[in-house]
């Protein structure tokens, strides 16, 4: 399976249609059908559902659309890295980010960081700790800034300066916005919004084993989305302070939970982990006290 059948196969999945897809390769129509039919024999399964007018994946095409984007997402960071041994002044950086309004400390090293390296580019991955993780683990990110305390059998870390403190963001016209802080007792019986892995380790270090009185009604993985849902009434968010619009011209406010809790942040990078240049010149930089 080469390379090059692969960003044939993912061109082909994005445009829906294989005339198309030819033409944003620069190869007949012809050529590109006969590629994906021998793709197909190799793999011993169909990967496309051949209308008309449009090819849709099958579900092995799904799969193999999945497993392409993470073998083309390693070859394209390989090959920047090489071509960063010889240009030291620059090259990729890929950081994976849970949401936290800590990832200022990363943003300030970066700024100070470029004034030296200004050819230097980095790319951001958002996602909650198991996403960034995962990424991490497959070689694809170089660093992970997560909100979890790390696995030190596989990872080293710096732990972020700081803490995230949590609360409930509401609609400022909801009975409790009246009050200054957020007791477990107060959310019985409504509709809570919370990520997964917050329910699981961080909800149950505040209110222990009342957790069980707690309805969840929708997980999320970022705020964002969540104080939309918010906003249009579907409940109130367990979340961090800071992480989306509560000041005087929102209509949504932030209410801390009584008795406080807080998280850390931490930077992680996988143990014997071999940097290119410019990501191991940033490590430095990240660990300056």
């Amino acid at each position: 399976m080469e390379i090059r059948i692969l960003r044939y196969f993912l061109e082909i999945a994005r445009e829906e249609n294989m005339t198309r897809a030819a033409k944003t390769l620069h190869i007949s129509q012809p050529t590109l059908s006969k590629q994906m039919k021998e793709l197909e024999q190799e793999l011993g399964k169909k990967l496309f559902r051949r209308g008309s007018t449009s090819m849709k994946l099958t579900d092995e095409g799904i799969l193999l659309r999945r497993r392409a984007e993470d073998i083309l997402d390693m070859v394209d960071k390989t090959t920047a890295e090489f071509k960063s041994l010889d240009e030291i002044n620059g090259g990729d950086v890929y950081i994976g980010c849970a949401e936290s309004y800590l990832i200022r400390y990363l943003a300030q090293v970066i700024k100070e960081f470029r004034n030296e390296y200004p050819l230097m580019q980095y790319h951001l991955l958002s996602g909650n700790t198991e996403n960034v993780a995962e990424r991490l683990d497959r070689g694809l990110l170089d660093f992970a800034f997560i909100v979890e305390p790390p696995n030190l059998s596989k990872y080293n870390y710096i732990e972020v300066p700081g803490s995230d403190k949590w609360g409930v963001v509401m609609r400022k016209d909801s009975p409790l916005a009246g009050k200054k802080k957020i007791c477990v007792e107060d959310l019985y019986g409504l509709p809570l919004i919370c990520s997964d892995q917050a329910m699981k380790a961080d909800i149950p270090r505040w209110c222990g084993e009342k957790v069980d009185n707690l309805t969840l009604t929708g997980t999320l993985n970022l705020v964002y989305n969540g104080s939309v849902f918010v906003r249009e009434g579907l409940g109130y968010m367990l979340a961090f302070d800071k992480l989306c619009n509560t000041g005087n011209d929102s209509d949504l406010c932030f209410r801390p939970l009584e008795p406080p809790l807080e998280t850390k942040m931490y930077i992680i990078w996988k143990k014997y982990q071999v940097f290119s240049p410019i990501a191991e010149l940033l490590l430095k930089a990240i660990k300056k006290p």
